[in-house]
């Protein structure tokens, strides 16, 4: 018995199998190591992904009512209830919310308005770590979203219909816009369409809805499914009292000194023809059309003053007129940049040609032609403003902003943002369009 016990001792073909049994307890721990570290990494992206998107639902929330927080938190537990996809159950006190200075974040603090803070938390035992843990750890996450002010846009389309892309681009138009977004308010699948040789130069496009890539934009961003950019002219209406009408029509005849003494300041119309000059003396002001349309084939130049297509009569089916300016028109209006505030009677500070939004769907036209400067913004809120035409269509400091804006033919357009150094002054409001986006 013991020879046999020595030659056991002294064999060495058991070695593999002794080794392995020591060294299965520690492959047993590793393996279930492994699994709970890859079951804790998944539930904690699932975590952070309902903090996520529970954050960004409360900017939208506050987006939508102005900067209220009374309906986050509703919102809030809404959206976690179709994205939270943890399948536990939050631990008592949570979400918590939280905002604006609440919600720190690293840099870019005063570019941000409206932040969420959104912390979320699960409570769930491990396979393997609870054999050695006297209470299941608890995961967390936390996401900030804020809306950031990402420039001025200086061509806005207000169209809500998801059937019409807002802003549309084709022919050989040409827009240098290089500081400038446009922002279509269209929730259609392509918000801002682009084709032809067209090629748009700007700081962004933006939009409601979605938007093509295309070789047409040369822009520095797109911007797609934005939160919608209010109408800055929306407290802008005309006030019939403002207006001091003569049954004439305005045009090269037409003693601009002598009405401006007089105080007649609205006319039935206005044309030129081609060769024709209208000089209207520095700051008449509005100069109201009543009723009927603008018709520029010649030269018009007024400072200080703002075209207002409108109405006498208050019926809601009042007959507003269009604006068109053709080929040979050389357009060069700079709009009032002070003196009243917007919203107060017969105050269009910063507007230079402006219709009334009780105009039935129409079409107003800006054709090219050698020179249209226009400084202050173009407002057509009901209507299509159609750029068309050959030659050159400048704008200084300008907002372009109508239902539809259609950039088409050869016309070529430049725009300065309102907020440049060099636009200062011109009365114009801020028209900052923002995205949501998580900045923490």
């Amino acid at each position: 018995m013991m020879s046999l016990f020595r030659r056991l001792w002294k064999n060495n073909r058991g070695n593999a199998l002794l080794i392995a049994g020591a060294a299965l307890p520690m492959i047993v721990a590793c393996a279930g190591l492994a699994s709970d570290t890859i079951q804790w990494t998944l539930w904690k992206r699932q975590l952070q992904r309902a903090a996520d998107s529970a954050a960004i639902a409360g900017v939208y929330d506050r987006q939508a009512a102005n900067g209220s927080t009374s309906t986050v938190s509703a919102t809030v537990s809404h959206d976690l209830t179709l994205n939270d996809h943890t399948w536990m159950s939050l631990v008592s006190g949570y979400p918590v919310i939280q905002y604006d200075a609440n919600c720190p974040v690293s840099s870019g603090a005063s570019s941000m308005s409206n932040r969420v803070c959104v912390t979320l938390a699960v409570q769930q035992s491990l396979p393997f770590s609870s054999l050695f843990m006297s209470a299941a750890p608890t995961i967390t996450a936390t996401a900030t979203a804020a809306n950031i002010n990402t420039g001025t846009a200086c061509i806005e389309a207000l169209e809500t219909s998801a059937s019409t892309p807002g802003i549309t681009n084709n022919g050989n138009t040409t827009v240098n816009a290089p500081t400038c977004i446009l922002f279509s308010n269209s929730p259609s699948t392509n918000s801002a369409s682009a084709g032809g040789s067209s090629l748009v130069t700007a700081k962004a496009i933006a939009a409601v809805g979605g938007i093509s890539q295309s070789n047409n934009w040369h822009v520095q961003s797109y911007i797609p499914y934005s939160p919608a950019l209010s109408d800055p002219f929306s407290n802008v209406t005309p006030d019939p009292s403002q207006m001091h009408c003569t049954s004439a029509a305005a045009d090269k005849n037409t003693d601009w000194a002598a009405m401006k003494t007089a105080g007649i300041n609205c006319f039935s119309s206005m044309s030129s023809q081609p060769h024709d000059t209208i000089n209207v003396p520095a700051d008449f002001g509005p100069i109201y059309i009543n009723g009927g349309n603008v018709t520029l084939k010649g030269t018009f130049n007024c400072t200080g003053c703002t075209i207002v297509l409108t109405n006498s009569s208050t019926a809601s089916n009042a007959t507003i007129g269009t604006f068109g300016a053709n080929a040979q028109a050389s357009t060069n209006i700079t709009a009032p940049s002070s003196g009243c505030n917007l919203g107060d009677a017969g105050c269009f500070k910063g507007i230079a040609i402006y219709q009334d939004r009780r105009a039935s769907a129409s079409t107003n036209t800006v054709n090219g032609g050698s020179s249209n400067v226009v400084q202050g913004a173009v407002y057509f809120p009901k209507s299509v403003l159609q750029i068309n035409g050959t030659g050159t269509a400048v704008s200084l400091c300008s907002m372009w902003i109508a239902k539809d804006v259609q950039l088409i033919g050869t016309s070529s357009i430049a725009i300065s943002s309102p907020d440049d150094a060099a636009c200062s002054g011109s009365g114009m409001p801020s028209n900052s369009t923002v995205m949501v986006r998580l900045v923490a």
